[in-house]
């Protein structure tokens, strides 16, 4: 029995002894890898503060442990570098990745708040026109019948007869011949009160909106035209047709509506809560279902001074180009005004931006691993992404996601470095008396 023993202590001696030779010849290789750049010491020396649960960072132990789930509580080190500010983050770029930590890289650009609504699209009124005739009579020939028909400035749109117009065109013929006899008169009187006859007859031909090429065939053929010419005073689309051929027409009858359509409004309503955003000269974005994938751009030009009643919204009027003829009246149109807008402003997306009941904050990544808080002002906030008033220069990086765990470690670190620090001062105190 005493020889077992002895024997079993003698083999335990030589392999502690075989295995300290080993240690010795073979150290362990050091740690290597980007959760440890810039600290230098071993696992075992660094000073651990607390344990945390891994998967709820708020639950911490003073022990080393496991959750209900047989997970390992993480170590939290105290031994982030003395620059840092209060509350950076420091993690293993492993656990980082399996958080799955995203970050975005602050820019510079322009960014203002988005009104969304609805509009219709309508006719520029200050591009239409109402033709009347001044003069009454009988429609003789119709040379555009078809509504929607495009015209060109002076195209000829119908004739009329009118024995108005017969009878100032026979006074010009006479205004005319009398001054043929009356050229070679000696008395100056005579020759400049024919000369005016004939202007006046003229003049009155052109207000009662004979056309000039019609005018100077009477002077040339001295024939009466039983057909005058109406031609359209704008170019632009016919909207509408009043008359018919054979059609007796007066002063108060419309013969035709046109609207260039090189231009349109359109109208939106805004609800009372966003119309302080809006302003005249605001750009505005348009979609429309018959046009997919296009996007209209315009300005806002009058915002009017009333509200509607049953809506409680103020109308708006937008401006667009329309030289494709893509946009028709009484459309319906998706419309984002771009009001408040600011250039050079510094924006990150919306998601980086935690309110977690105080200042706002965003983390900055500082190196692999270690994350800093930073207090923002933030501006204004449009299509998920919010400006940076101040707190962030552009071209620094930010986290997009993982805040919160994030967060609730930064707040973790920031007391618990609170609690150490009265500590280190009071050790200070003693080594310096």
């Amino acid at each position: 029995m005493n020889k077992a023993i002895i024997m079993t202590g003698a083999v335990t001696l030589a392999l502690g002894i075989a295995a300290g030779y080993w240690l010795a010849r073979y150290p362990a290789p050091a740690e290597t890898g980007a959760e440890h750049a810039g600290s230098h010491q071993s696992a075992a020396e660094r000073e651990i503060l607390f344990y945390r649960n891994p998967m709820n960072p708020a639950v911490t132990s003073p022990t080393p442990m496991q959750d209900s789930m047989g997970m390992d509580y993480i170590p939290v080190y105290a031994d982030g570098a003395k620059d840092d500010v209060a509350g950076t983050v420091s993690i293993d770029p492993v656990v980082v990745q399996n958080i799955g930590v995203r970050t975005a890289v602050a820019q510079s650009g322009t960014i203002g708040r988005t009104v969304r609504t609805v509009g219709r699209v309508d006719y520029d009124e200050e591009r239409m026109a109402r033709l009347h005739p001044k003069v009454q009579g009988w429609i003789e020939e119709l040379y555009i019948d078809k509504a929607g028909e495009n015209v060109n400035r002076d195209d000829i749109l119908l004739s009329i007869y009118s024995p108005q117009l017969v009878s100032t065109q026979q006074e010009y013929l006479l205004a005319l011949n009398n001054l043929s006899a009356l050229r070679a008169s000696p008395i100056e009187e005579i020759r400049q009160g024919a000369e005016d006859l004939v202007q006046s007859s003229r003049e009155r031909l052109q207000f009662l909106d004979v056309p000039e090429h019609q005018i100077r065939e009477l002077e040339e053929t001295h024939r009466v035209k039983k057909q005058i010419h109406i031609h359209s005073p704008v170019a632009g689309t016919v909207l509408e047709i009043g008359v018919r051929r054979g059609q007796y027409v007066t002063t108060q009858t419309e013969m035709y509506m046109l609207a260039d359509l090189e231009q349109v409004w359109v109208f939106a309503d805004i609800y009372e809560n966003e119309i302080p955003w809006v302003r005249t000269g605001d750009h505005v974005e348009m979609t429309l279902a018959s046009v997919p994938g296009r996007v209209f751009r315009g300005l806002v030009s009058h915002i009017y001074p009333y509200a509607e009643a049953r809506t409680r919204t103020t109308k708006v009027r937008i401006v667009f180009d329309n030289a494709e003829r893509l946009l028709r009246p009484d459309m319906l149109a998706d419309i984002s005004i771009l009001s408040d807008t600011r250039d050079d402003a510094v924006v990150v997306p919306s998601e980086a931006v935690v309110r977690s009941g105080g200042e706002p904050q965003v983390f900055i990544v500082r190196a692999p691993g270690k994350f800093e808080p930073r207090t923002v002002v933030t501006g204004v906030e449009s299509e998920g992404r919010t400006e940076i008033v101040s707190g962030v220069s552009a071209g620094e990086e930010v986290v997009t996601s993982a805040q919160f765990l994030l967060d609730s470690e930064s707040s973790l670190r920031e007391a618990a470095a609170k609690m150490v620090a009265p500590d280190t001062a009071a050790e200070g105190g003693m080594a310096h008396d």
